[in-house]
């Protein structure tokens, strides 16, 4: 009889990860996001994109505010997630240095949505995407609550070739195979420190 892997516990493996990230000290998460911004902004969905969503890092996540503000400096337009009030997806909120920030029902920092201008994520042309834990073929654990595949589902359509999703994370975050939902929408890359 052959063997096989026993399942895999989700919750089990986000409060691993989730510890070894927030584990790392200033200094090294410092590291990463200098690491990882030299080499997203050398990318070529990078270079050709106008519209980038980014995320404010929280739970030890590892920080693209670095690649955010080469993208000010780029004169890129920068949007920000909100949690929308309908439906459990997420609005993308312009966001510029010094705007208000106002902590949503997790506490995570978000622009007013009243204040600033949305756009609506198929207009974007990539997403600075968080995560957990991703793997080799786009596959993406969240923290559970599927606001990016719900935001995202028009993508399964094959006629949708925008936003590109580009995970971006610590290198402990990778696994080796992550079980993949049919509702999971996978990342078009990822990029680490």
């Amino acid at each position: 009889m052959p063997q096989t892997n026993p399942p895999l516990d989700l919750r089990k493996l986000r409060k691993q990860i989730r510890q070894q990230r927030r584990a790392l000290n200033p200094q090294q998460q410092t590291l990463a996001a200098n690491r990882l911004k030299k080499k997203l902004i050398r990318s070529p969905l990078f270079l050709r994109s106008r519209h980038i969503a980014f995320y404010l890092p929280n739970d030890g996540e590892i920080n693209p505010t670095p690649v955010m503000e080469e993208a000010w400096k780029r004169g890129k337009f920068c949007y920000l997630p909100v949690l929308s009030p309908f439906g459990g997806k997420l609005l993308f909120v312009r966001f510029e240095k010094g705007d208000e920030l106002i902590l949503n029902k997790f506490s995570i920092p978000e622009p007013n949505p009243l204040k600033n201008r949305c756009r609506q994520a198929w207009a974007l042309d990539i997403v600075i995407t968080p995560l957990v834990a991703f793997d080799n073929t786009g596959g993406r654990i969240g923290m559970g609550g599927g606001y990016y595949d719900r935001s995202f589902a028009f993508l399964k359509q094959k006629r949708a070739q925008k936003p590109k999703l580009l995970g971006v994370a610590h290198t402990l975050q990778k696994r080796q195979q992550l079980p993949i939902q049919p509702w999971d929408i996978p990342l078009d890359a990822v990029f680490t420190d």
